[in-house]
């Protein structure tokens, strides 16, 4: 299979970012709230990087989120976490759209957050 976006790589994270596409503003609104968490775990310079890439595409891209400011800088941190937090927050995220359970995730916003610190105290 030929990969054209960053997301296709991971068949969770993909079929979380196409739900997200098919969900409500109401509900995007609510997983950019949730996905903006991760510059907590996500270094200051990459943060940057990603500020950079909204001004470069808001309003000006033709993928379906680039209208959508605060859904680009949401995207975009996804984009840019380590693998294995982009994997858990692909299946909570997912888990979430399902069963429109946003709020909860927020919760277990928290958890992955701890994980994330544990697994950079491993590396060190």
């Amino acid at each position: 299979m030929d990969e054209r976006r960053w997301y296709d790589k991971d068949p969770t994270l993909c079929e979380a970012i196409e739900l997200l596409y098919l969900s409500t503003d109401e509900t995007k609104g609510k997983a950019a709230e949730f996905m903006l968490k991760l510059q907590e775990v996500v270094a200051s310079d990459i943060i940057e990087k990603v500020y950079q890439t909204v001004k470069k595409y808001e309003g000006k891209g033709s993928r379906w989120y680039d209208s959508d400011p605060l859904m680009i800088k949401a995207i975009e941190l996804l984009r840019v976490a380590p693998l294995h937090i982009q994997k858990s927050a692909a299946k909570k995220l997912l888990k979430a759209l399902s069963q429109d359970e946003l709020l909860e995730l927020q919760k277990e916003f928290d958890k992955l957050d701890e994980e994330a610190a544990k697994a950079e105290q491993i590396e060190e």
